[in-house]
């Protein structure tokens, strides 16, 4: 009778103890603290995770493409693994990892390509904090694509970027999130070639949990001697809980040649 007792007591001061550590914990988060993915849309953000975060960003994008009579179609799944380093720095995997391409031509038949497309390690630094419509949050987000990939989609230079980012509350429903920065990229001809790079998220969140946003991203030039691309998309995001949101999009290019026209998304993201 008394061993009863005693592991009654013990189990009832394990879930005791087990009660006050998640009361506790669920006490630390602030009511206001809910993922901010970097996706969807084209620009980035400018906050981080937060130190001992980790976030998963991933989703399925389908993009078309014609061009002299010939047309491709292009299935790949986006990737950004984030993990906060401090509360002003993440280290940062991205990739559009599993990638299939289909192309068809008038005269040549169709021909399918799959495999990996190259990785980036990067990192996301915040500098400055949001003071709502008197001030931005701003960061910088550095990625450096070492000789990495598959079959047709392997690279063979180092290639990188950097950008500066920002986000704006401007209003209270309404936030922009502005994107500059410059490029090193690897052509059909193993090339390398510098860009210009610019993109811009105008979104509207009617509720903490529902957002809508429109965006455009441009990249000068978009081969090498080439000319200008410009593109933009469409789409919504929802809020499940604090940790996931989900999302779809479409977009289309508007000058150009290297951009899809039109393309599709989904994603999920979750922050551990």
């Amino acid at each position: 009778m008394a061993q009863v007792v005693a592991r009654r007591c013990l189990r009832a001061l394990a879930w005791g103890i087990t009660l006050h550590l998640a009361t506790a914990a669920a006490a630390a988060q602030p009511l206001d603290d809910t993922i901010n993915p970097d996706r969807p849309g084209i620009a980035d953000g400018s906050n981080v995770v937060g130190a001992g975060r980790i976030q998963v960003e991933t989703g399925l994008q389908r993009e078309y493409r014609s061009s002299d009579g010939a047309q491709s179609r292009t299935l790949f799944l986006p990737t950004l693994l984030r993990v906060g380093v401090n509360e002003n720095v993440e280290f940062r995997i991205e990739s559009n990892t599993y990638t299939r391409m289909t192309e068809t031509g008038s005269t040549q038949g169709t021909a399918r390509a799959e495999g990996i497309a190259p990785v980036s390690v990067g990192l996301k630094v915040h500098f400055v904090d949001s003071d709502g419509r008197q001030q931005p949050s701003v960061g910088v987000i550095a990625r450096v694509f070492p000789r990495s990939g598959t079959r047709e989609f392997q690279s063979t230079r180092v290639t990188g970027d950097f950008r500066l980012v920002a986000d704006w509350d401007f209003l209270p429903e309404w936030s922009l999130n502005p994107n500059v920065g410059v490029a090193l990229y690897e052509d059909s001809d193993r090339r390398l070639y510098a860009a210009g790079l610019f993109a811009a998220t105008l979104n509207y969140s009617p509720s903490k949990s529902l957002s809508f946003f429109i965006d455009t991203g441009l990249q000068s030039p978009e081969t090498r001697r080439g000319r200008s691309a410009v593109m933009v998309d469409v789409g919504m995001a929802y809020l499940i809980g604090r940790d996931i949101q989900i999302d779809i999009g479409a977009g289309t290019r508007v000058a150009g040649e290297t951009p899809p026209r039109p393309f599709l998304a989904a994603g999920l993201s979750m922050r551990f």
